[in-house]
């Protein structure tokens, strides 16, 4: 057996593939000076409690400041944690990061009073101000979005008990993490030549997609058994998530949860119930693909665990950092010269913290920083998926760049509804550009692979997630208890109509909805799968139109919050509103797999 490669300390990683925190401070002892100075202008922010509305000069330096100030507290938390992440064993940036985050809830308390203040300006007061202040009319959008809220805000006794019970109406959420993170244990999963391997919640996904069917199997058995243990326990945490949602969504006078939820970032519902619609419309094509991968995989039958097995292997290959830099430098090309030129100075200039050492966070993420560039955390693994996720945050990095480039600090940051976007734009003009350059057939279907296990996963998988979590919803307003037999008859049912008849849907997979953190997340998921499905369509735009669509594109990358998410969304090209970009997707999705069958079956 080979030996397993040695994990670096970090200070043994060549420079060159750590990110330069230098651009944010040039030493830590930077950071604490500058974190005294802001946590000393923090009772400025609090002396303008009750007097918003004295003068429109008084609102203007308050505001002004106000972000201002909240940019360096912001400033001051990344650099911590980004400090912390290179190794998270380190004391002193485990108590840095600390700091920055008790700073940023320091900024919370001492503006607390802002909000209710800023709703009692009435607009003839506004545009008063306004007129004596010219400046003000920057913040026109900001106080249109917040007296859009007024509705759902009530009195300060009543926001203060809310508030009071925030604390309390996390909990469902902060157990289910301990319990699934830390209390739940699994017996070891089994290969095939009876080698005994660690399950738990981390490792199961990478056993899951294994070329070992016997790891797969054992591994799925092992982790449903044992939370079928502690059903009644995973069911009350949900029932007691609903109840929550519930509860808030009719004290702010919402009409629903979901109408609450999808409220937070401007996006009307029937967004969230045309992608439903329209995904239940084409579940046929996601039956053709579990045809195809029972084909593929030569079983009798085809499990749940055999759902993220490779259907082509052998093609795998090594992709060192700098040839994936460099493969994503060209595929981004449709993009035009602007857009690379600010790829290549992240590439260049040490944005980016590479491979993984000892004690690094696991994972990936961009995290931008006001007083700075955008910073990437890679583990890069030489392989196909690292590429396909230095793409990815390499679009989320541009996003955040051009918006702060382009817009003031109150519309710099976009929701979380566009998030995806971006980056899974990236990924896709990633795909077609390594499509267009092999005409190996063995190639060319382990790409098509991958790009159909993106939209599996993505658009179906996220979409199921969103129909069981409006079923959750819809079964909590009836006043029906979320009981462990209820929601295992619920999650099968849904499971077996988009896996369909060549997939076994067994009793263990109806218990899937137990391992699922981001049923927590309030109507979360479903802007994972819109955000592909605008993705998608922006992309094949962009190869098919070339500068016109691109220019709509940056001018949707540079919006920020400027502008409703809709509307940014639709001067690109694409209405989330209409079932159209997500029908166009799943039309892809179908003509991948008959180009598969195509590859594969001739």
């Amino acid at each position: 057996m080979a030996e397993a490669k040695k994990i670096p300390q970090r200070s043994e990683v060549p420079v060159e593939y750590t990110w330069n925190t230098a651009d944010i401070y040039p030493s830590d002892e930077a950071w604490e000076k500058d974190f005294e100075e802001v946590q000393a202008q923090l009772p400025v922010l609090a002396g303008y409690a009750g007097r918003l509305g004295e003068s429109a000069q008084t609102l203007y330096d308050y505001l002004d400041q106000s972000i201002k100030i909240s940019d360096r507290v912001l400033t001051l938390a990344r650099y911590a944690c980004l400090r912390q992440d290179e190794d998270t064993r380190v004391g002193k940036y485990q108590a840095m990061a600390g700091k920055g985050a008790a700073l940023w809830v320091e900024l919370t308390s001492a503006t607390a009073f802002d909000t209710p203040e800023l709703l009692r300006l009435s607009p003839e007061t506004l545009e008063r101000f306004y007129a004596e202040k010219p400046e003000l009319s920057l913040y026109r959008r900001f106080f249109t979005v917040l007296q859009d809220k007024k509705e759902h805000i009530l009195s300060n006794a009543e926001e203060k008990l809310l508030a009071a019970a925030g604390e309390m109406a996390d909990a469902p959420d902060t157990i289910f993490s301990k319990f699934t993170g830390a209390d739940l244990t699994f017996p070891d999963a089994v290969d095939k030549e009876g080698n005994h391997l660690p399950l738990s919640n981390a490792t199961y996904v990478t056993y899951e997609m294994s070329e070992d069917r016997e790891l797969r199997r054992s591994a799925y058995e092992k982790m449903y058994d044992t939370l079928g243990g502690f059903r009644n326990t995973a069911a009350a945490l949900l029932d007691a998530e609903a109840k929550k949602r519930r509860f808030f969504s009719a004290a702010r006078r919402y009409e629903s949860p979901l109408a609450a939820a999808v409220a937070s970032n401007r996006v009307p519902p029937e967004v969230y119930r045309n992608l439903v619609d329209t995904v239940n419309a084409n579940l046929d094509k996601l039956h053709r693909y579990v045809r195809l991968r029972k084909k593929l995989l030569g079983v009798d039958e085809l499990h749940m665990y055999d759902v993220y097995a490779p259907m082509v292997s052998g093609a795998s290959k090594v992709i060192p950092f700098g040839e994936a830099k460099s493969t994503v430098y060209d595929a981004l090309a449709p993009m035009g010269e602007e857009y690379r030129a600010i790829i290549k100075e992240g590439l260049d200039h040490r944005w980016i913290d590479v491979y993984e050492n000892a004690g690094k966070r696991s994972g990936g993420y961009m995290s931008d920083t006001p007083a700075a560039h955008p910073y990437i955390l890679l583990n890069h693994k030489d392989d196909l998926e690292s590429m396909f996720t230095l793409a990815h945050e390499l679009g989320h990095a541009l996003h955040s760049y051009l918006s702060a480039r382009a817009q003031p600090a109150v519309y710099r940051d976009y929701v979380i509804f566009v998030a995806e976007v971006a980056s899974t734009c990236n990924e896709a003009l990633l795909m077609e550009y390594l499509l267009s350059k092999t005409t190996d057939k063995t190639e060319r279907a382990w790409l098509l692979n991958h790009f159909l296990e993106q939209f599996k996963g993505t658009l179906y998988r996220q979409t199921m997630f969103a129909e069981f979590e409006l079923r959750m919803g819809e079964l909590n307003a009836q006043g029906t208890p979320l009981t462990a037999e209820l929601l295992c008859a619920e999650y099968k049912a849904l499971n077996a109509k988009y896996f369909g008849p060549d997939m076994v849907t067994d009793d263990r997979i109806a218990l899937e909805w137990a391992r699922i953190p981001h049923f927590y997340y309030n109507y979360y998921v479903y802007q994972y799968a819109t955000g592909y499905s605008a993705a998608i369509a922006l992309s094949r735009r962009i190869l098919r139109e070339g500068e016109p669509a691109v220019k709509d594109m940056l001018g949707f990358l540079s919006g920020g919050c400027s502008k409703d998410p809709i509307d940014l969304l639709r001067g690109a090209g694409v209405d989330m509103t209409s079932p159209k970009p997500v029908q166009d997707a799943l039309d892809l999705f179908g003509s991948l797999i008959d180009e598969m069958e195509t590859l594969t079956l001739d």
